[in-house]
């Protein structure tokens, strides 16, 4: 089995940015979604997965990195202790999942707000030898905790630049309402403390993995959002208002008069939330659009001409 860092393609010195910016590039290559005929993708897709979340968790890593824990956030053999089924469990196997959306049960709204990024109560369990052994004598092993649970949620376009609460279902059939971060974005992980698999030394942890779906005419760009609109030529040559779709609904837009296509308009605070709680911005490009054989139109160009006086090309040297 390919260590952790062979599996993002990364150095064991990589830095945590080097990690992310790895893990993300491989889930967009690998997203099932992409791969529908390829179950191989899947299978990588789940393993890069699995090393970017130990990889992500600081405890983890140093774990991973001292031998203690396998690829699986399982605990080695090790200081004579025997193999594999003690109670010492420091990060648990970790169980993957596809969320169901929907379903009716509790709202537990601000529960998971501020979990992000692996926040929240100290996990049970974790964090090397010390807290679980308590030492080399005197009190003992501690319970092992379940089983950690890894998710994949596909969130549609417009809810994750608007941040939309998700009202999804659990493994054990709880259903939550799950609060999407400032600055999401696919590849994003949400840490869900103590909603993983029961154990007699509390629930693991679930890690949530958001994939943003394409949109058809809506694009990411950072934290903007790109559209690109047609436009009628009257519209463009005399300026016009005109209504334009936005990921919360649709606005109305001024096109100035003389506009061409390719002219990029801007509408404040119409793109995804940032981290620092405002917003990006909406970026509007022109397309004119030309109908084809127009009787109407092709006579008026014919009679019309700028041939003598102004050469659009100019710029070019031509």
């Amino acid at each position: 089995m390919a260590d952790l860092y062979q599996r993002l393609g990364v150095a064991r010195g990589a830095t945590e940015a080097d990690i992310k910016k790895a893990y993300r590039k491989l889930a967009k290559e690998l997203h099932p979604d992409r791969n529908k005929d390829n179950p191989k993708a899947a299978d990588r897709f789940s393993e890069i997965t699995t090393a970017y979340d130990l990889l992500s968790d600081k405890d983890k890593r140093a774990q991973y990195d001292r031998g203690e824990i396998d690829e699986n956030g399982n605990p080695k053999a090790a200081f004579g202790f025997g193999g594999g089924q003690g109670g010492f469990r420091p990060g648990g196997n970790t169980t993957h999942f596809e969320f169901t959306p929907g379903g009716d049960g509790g709202d537990f709204g601000d529960v998971f707000e501020g979990l992000f990024g692996g926040g929240g109560r100290a996990r049970p369990g974790a964090g090397g030898f010390g807290g679980g052994f308590g030492g080399f004598g005197g009190r003992g092993r501690t319970a092992p905790r379940g089983a950690d649970v890894s998710y994949r949620l596909p969130v549609p376009f417009e809810e994750a630049a608007a941040l939309k609460p998700q009202r999804v279902t659990l493994a054990s059939g709880k259903t939550i309402d799950l609060k999407l971060p400032p600055g999401v974005e696919s590849g994003t992980q949400m840490r869900l403390n103590g909603q993983g698999e029961g154990g007699p030394g509390g629930a693991g942890d679930a890690t949530v993995t958001i994939e943003i779906t394409p949109h058809r005419f809506f694009t990411q760009d950072g934290d903007d959002v790109r559209l690109n609109l047609p436009v009628s030529l009257d519209e463009a040559v005399n300026g016009a208002s005109v209504k334009v779709p936005t990921v919360e609904g649709a606005v109305m837009l001024t096109i100035p008069k003389g506009s061409n296509s390719g002219r990029v308009l801007r509408l404040k605070g119409r793109g995804f939330h940032r981290k620092g709680g405002d917003r990006g911005d909406q970026l509007v490009t022109l397309l004119v659009d030309i109908p084809a054989d127009d009787a109407e139109l092709q006579a008026f160009v014919s009679g019309w001409s700028q041939s003598g006086t102004r050469n659009p090309r100019a710029s070019l040297g031509v």
